[in-house]
């Protein structure tokens, strides 16, 4: 089974984020610009202090009557979010994101935030991974 390198090779390294003090609106601006469900939430130094979903969206301030033009995505986000590295395998990532019900991991190498990957490219990856399998088998059956 591959490593999150693997899949951070494939998609790249865009690591998107904003600082703590932005409203939710800007947050939700920036995703839907960018096309994705989670951001990355920054210190001025760049280190990694929490993140920010459509789920903690609909959860935490829809259903709460809260508006996004008046809250700080501070207030929203999940603080010191589970992370990890571009050595981890895609297995570990794939049952940690199953057994506590999240769609995103942000990836750190040394201290560093290097990437994220979402539970969609957990899932081609292991696709691809599985489709190269039965085209090896396949060839070793027909020798």
């Amino acid at each position: 089974m591959g490593k999150v390198r693997n899949i951070l090779q494939a998609k790249g390294n865009a690591v998107y984020s904003v600082e703590p003090g932005v409203t939710v609106f800007k947050a939700i601006q920036i995703m839907c610009d960018k096309n994705i469900g989670g951001l990355l939430i920054t210190d001025t130094g760049g280190k990694l202090v929490g993140i920010f979903t459509e789920r903690d969206y609909a959860r935490k301030l829809i259903l709460k009557g809260k508006s996004s033009k008046d809250t700080l995505i501070k207030e929203l986000m999940t603080g010191n979010p589970f992370t990890v590295s571009p050595d981890t395998s895609i297995d570990e990532c794939m049952q940690m994101m199953v057994d506590k019900h999240f769609r995103h991991l942000p990836v750190v190498d040394c201290g560093n935030l290097v990437g994220m990957i979402s539970i969609g490219d957990v899932v081609r990856h292991v696709i691809e991974e599985q489709k190269d399998i039965i085209e090896h088998l396949e060839a070793y059956i027909s020798r």
